[in-house]
């Protein structure tokens, strides 16, 4: 087993191809992007439900990277979300095969 971090990235669905862009110059090994359905937060509950476009949407992304590649992620990462609706959260993971992150 072998410790790595996990970013997760909760943003506006509008601005994902930018992210994923940013991801590809960083060199992120890999990510993953999911829809997310809905919530509740700062303004109350959401939905996607019945929404006509991706406008007020929102996607999940992860990340899993080396502890000595995180700086180098999260400064551009944030610098993006933070100018969109979205949150960044970093946890701590074990994976079983560290040479892929």
């Amino acid at each position: 087993m072998h410790s790595k971090k996990r970013i997760e990235i909760l943003l506006e669905a509008p601005a994902q191809k930018r992210l994923t862009d940013l991801l590809d110059r960083l060199d992120v090994t890999g990510y993953t992007v999911m829809p997310v359905l809905g919530g509740k937060g700062h303004h109350g509950v959401w939905s996607r439900e019945g929404l006509p476009s991706a406008a007020g949407t929102m996607v999940s992304v992860s990340v899993i990277a080396a502890e000595e590649r995180l700086d180098q992620v999260l400064e551009p990462v944030f610098d993006l979300v933070r100018r969109h609706i979205g949150i960044v959260t970093i946890s701590d993971v074990m994976v079983i095969r560290g040479e892929r992150f």
